[in-house]
């Protein structure tokens, strides 16, 4: 009964320090993730930004609209980029969270 107890004992605590690790590359991903959509959220406007002086300063309506459909498409284009990329940052969030697990698992069968 005493050994069970130690064991218990024993794997509750390195599932809590395995829990603590995760937790850390959590909060890891979780800047990196939040640092990219910042980064992304700046240059978004600061393109906004370009294209709307361009936009005021067109002599023509032809020019207005090929100033507006360049902007559209390159905003799409940046748009998709950047999504693939926290997509990206998503999945190696959660590889990195469950990593300090992979050992537990197969202890646990």
């Amino acid at each position: 009964m005493t050994q069970t107890y130690e064991d218990f004992s024993k794997y509750g605590k390195e599932f809590a320090d395995t829990g603590l690790k995760s937790f850390a590359s959590l909060s890891k991903g979780a800047q990196a993730i939040a640092t990219e959509a910042g980064e992304y959220t700046k240059k978004s406007f600061e393109a906004g930004s370009v294209a709307c002086e361009k936009l005021f300063s067109a002599k023509s309506l032809d020019k207005a609209i090929e100033i507006q459909s360049d902007y559209a498409k390159q905003s799409y284009e940046a748009f998709v980029a950047e999504a693939t990329k926290i997509g990206d940052l998503y999945a190696e969030l959660a590889k990195e969270a469950y990593k300090p697990f992979e050992s537990i698992v197969p202890k646990a069968k």
